[in-house]
Order: structure tokens, then C-alpha cells, then sequence
């Protein structure tokens, strides 16, 4: 009975330990297609960019301004907290809040086109385009 408990036990450890090595290929695998199917092209990268950046306008200032220094800017919670004269906590709920409210927007004028891409999107933005991080 030992013998037979201890050949299970060694069976699940080694059954164990080739599950997570093939999870870890298949991952691996997945992240490399993902990454290269997930580039989009210039084009599909200046339509979002415009629809995208005529809804953070639409945002209250302070929102605006959050998005702009975390997010385009590649500022950190602290850059945001020091130049808002905020806490990192602060500046954390309010960087949420403006991804949340961003996101709602994105949902209410492009609809279900959120989900694959903004070609059909019913916002469109007069004159140029609006990828300039300074009109965000």
C-alpha cells in the first residue's frame, strides 16, 4: 500500500510539472501570434487614434489631463500626484475614473464597432487629425 501511495504521489508530482511546461509553451506560442496579429496597420491606427482623441476632449479637464500624463505622455502615478497637487492615491482613482469614463464614450459612439475597430463609428472629428497628445 505504501509502495502503491508513493508511485501515485510521484506520478501526479511529474504529471504536474509536464502540465505546466506545455501550458507554458502554448502561452508562449499564443503571446508571440498575438503580438504580431494585434499590430494594427496605419490606417486602422489613425482611425481610432481620431476617434479616440475627439472623445477625450469631450472629458472633464481634469480627466483630460490625467489620461494625457499616464497614458501618452508614459508619466507614472506620482508624475500625475506632483503635478496636480494630489496623492498617488488621488491620482490613481482619478486615473481610473478617467479610463472608465474614456471607455464609456468609446461605447456610447462607436457601439458595438468598439469591440473590432472604429471604421464604422458615428463620431468623426472635423479637420485634422486629432493624434497630437497636446489636443488630448
Amino acid at each position: 500500500m505504501v509502495a502503491w501511495y508513493f508511485r501515485v504521489l510521484r506520478n501526479a508530482v511529474i504529471d504536474h510539472y509536464r502540465h505546466r511546461t506545455t501550458s507554458a509553451r502554448a502561452f508562449e506560442t499564443w503571446g508571440r501570434e498575438f503580438t504580431e496579429s494585434q499590430e494594427p496597420d496605419v490606417a486602422l491606427r489613425q482611425e481610432i487614434c481620431q476617434c479616440v482623441s475627439g472623445l477625450v476632449a469631450d472629458l472633464k479637464p481634469e480627466y483630460r489631463y490625467a489620461l494625457r500624463v499616464v497614458d501618452l505622455d508614459d508619466g507614472t502615478l506620482g508624475d500625475l500626484a506632483d503635478q496636480s497637487g494630489i496623492t498617488a492615491e488621488n491620482a490613481a482613482v482619478r486615473i481610473h475614473r478617467a479610463r472608465k469614463a474614456l471607455r464609456r464614450k468609446v461605447e456610447q459612439a462607436c457601439g458595438t464597432c468598439a469591440d473590432h475597430g472604429c471604421f464604422d463609428c458615428h463620431y468623426k472629428t472635423v479637420g485634422g487629425s486629432h493624434c497630437d497628445p497636446a489636443s488630448a
